[in-house]
């Protein structure tokens, strides 16, 4: 696949993203970065709105979702497994190795799959470098210097693909 820092689609926030806008796009798994996507880094209680988006999504029959995240922390799992969710962990992001495990578990080809996460460097490059519909999000709480140092990175390529907006 060729190397892009360009997100397929933008969103405000994980929640926009409906399984209307995900059976338009053929898209039968739906991968999801952790940290800073579904809750920030300081915790792993999700908003009311979050845990309310992730059981609707969880119970469709026609789209899986799967956890897959950076981290080699134990609180991923854990959250998953409180909330009956499937995860890759020491994914590797911006390399496809967890992406293409997800992939093999579920059966599914590249080409119905996407991720949403909020970093163009680790979950958009790794996206669209596995051949994966990319999502970008807006990063949860960016609450140290380095997230918002790379947030400010990431503006041009987010202003390049602002017509990619939902």
């Amino acid at each position: 696949m060729p190397l892009s820092f360009l997100p397929k689609i933008i969103a405000d926030k994980t929640t926009d993203i409906t399984p209307e806008l995900l059976r338009a796009r053929n898209i039968r798994l739906l991968m999801l970065d952790f940290d800073n996507t579904i809750v920030p880094y300081t915790t792993t209680v999700p908003t009311g709105e979050m845990d309310a988006w992730l059981k609707k999504m969880n119970s469709l029959e026609d789209i899986r979702l799967c956890i897959v995240s950076n981290s080699h922390n134990d609180r991923v799992p854990q959250f998953c497994r409180e909330n009956g969710l499937d995860c890759i962990t020491h994914a590797k992001k911006p390399f496809s190795k967890g992406i293409n495990e997800c992939l093999a578990k579920y059966g599914v080809p590249a080409s119905e799959a996407a991720l949403i996460g909020d970093q163009i460097y680790t979950d958009t490059l790794g996206a669209n470098g596995a051949g994966v519909t990319s999502i970008l999000v807006k990063a949860i709480d960016n609450h140290n210097f380095w997230l918002k140092a790379r947030h400010v990175l990431e503006k041009p390529f987010i202003f390049a693909a602002r017509k990619r907006r939902i």
